[in-house]
């Protein structure tokens, strides 16, 4: 009996998304199986976001350059609806603009801007990981006069958002791997079935010398990273678990976190393992907020909240203060800041740390580099 189209096209994301790729990469390989399993007009938007802010850090579409300015505009400033802070709130991570109209999208900005380039529907759904973290959304559109995307179609895109996540995160980690901005930026290891290092992006040294039972020249590996290669290598072979990646959380000599992520390279002819290796919490958002503006540790915590969309009776639940001292916190930090809003706030840090890295990404995809996460160093 022939597979359900569902469960075919969660085989295949959970494949595709296993793969160590760049980001583009990923996204274009999803697309072909997208395409097969929700029928769509044009091409998908793909986003990815920073986690800690859940501000927009990259958008991928075919044939699509540049995101409309007015768009970003629109996004952090502008009162609509099927915004993507919205998304992130909402417990079931997937909406559509009909849905957040109640059947007229006329009333909606965003739907007059969308017809513009030919989509009269909208779909769009938060990549949530297994554990919570969002690091992007997907968008998919429908022209006029075509039926609305049903129930079973919502479903079904909310089934691969945890494989489409990871995917995401993985290829963002590769592309820090290839293309380093820093000294935190992650190592990527390239190993055979035997074991054996066949490559390794530069820095990587460093990791393998933090990591106990290693040394900077790769002469002994560390058994983490022999063990989660193994983990990984044997998952290849188990057709029940495909796009499987072993995790281990390991900590350094140096006495931080470090996780190392094996997948497999399920494309080579013979069997290897890409094994990458990150600091456990980068966090870059909260040395940013210091630097920038001089927030005190609490008031980087009430900002984080706020780009996230808590409201105030929210952080005060979240960190445990009362409602007065968050209004506290935020008229500060509005003084620092120089915004005067809540939504000033979050278009502010965008606009000045965030879209940088959005437009530079812009120019990745156009010169074929890997696409990177996080707000731009400045």
């Amino acid at each position: 009996m022939p597979k359900p189209t569902s469960q075919r096209a969660a085989e295949k994301i959970a494949k595709v998304a296993a793969r160590p790729n760049d980001l583009v990469t990923l996204w274009r390989d999803v697309t072909d199986v997208l395409a097969e399993a929700i029928p769509h007009y044009w091409e998908p938007c793909s986003y990815s976001v920073d986690p800690a802010s859940l501000l927009i850090t990259s958008h991928f579409q075919e044939n699509l350059a540049e995101f409309p300015p007015e768009c970003l505009t629109a996004e952090y400033y502008d009162d609509d609806v099927n915004q993507l802070a919205d998304l992130a709130r909402s417990a079931s991570g997937i909406t559509t603009l009909h849905d957040a109209t109640r059947g007229d999208p006329r009333r909606s900005p965003r739907w007059h801007r969308n017809m513009k380039l030919g989509g009269d529907q909208e779909m769009i759904v938060a990549l949530r990981n297994r554990s919570g973290e969002m690091w992007g959304a997907a968008a998919l559109y429908r022209e006029p006069g075509r039926p609305l995307f049903t129930s079973d179609e919502k479903e079904l895109l909310r089934s691969l958002a945890p494989h489409l996540a990871e995917g995401t995160r993985r290829a963002l980690l590769v592309g820090a791997a290839t293309d380093p901005e820093g000294l935190e930026s992650p190592g990527l290891i390239i190993l055979n079935d035997r074991g054996d290092v066949e490559s390794a992006t530069p820095g990587t040294d460093r990791w393998l010398s933090e990591l106990p039972g290693g040394d900077a020249d790769g002469a002994a590996l560390p058994p983490a990273v022999l063990s989660v290669a193994t983990r990984a290598l044997r998952t290849a072979k188990s057709r029940d678990r495909p796009g499987e990646v072993a995790l281990a959380r390991v900590l350094s000599r140096g006495g931080t976190w470090v996780v190392l992520h094996g997948a497999n390279l399920l494309s080579a002819r013979e069997h290897r393992v890409a094994v990458i290796i990150e600091p456990a919490h980068p966090a870059r958002i909260y040395p940013l907020l210091m630097s920038a503006y001089g927030l005190t540790e609490r008031e980087r915590d009430v900002t984080r909240l706020t780009l996230q969309g808590f409201s105030t009776a929210q952080i005060a639940d979240e960190l445990v203060v009362s409602t007065h001292t968050v209004q506290q916190h935020l008229k500060s930090i509005f003084e620092k800041t120089g915004v005067r809003s809540r939504r000033d706030l979050v278009g502010k840090v965008f606009f000045t740390h965030y879209e940088p890295r959005f437009r530079d990404n812009e120019e990745r995809v156009a010169t074929q580099r890997p696409i990177l996460g996080g707000p731009a160093h400045r």
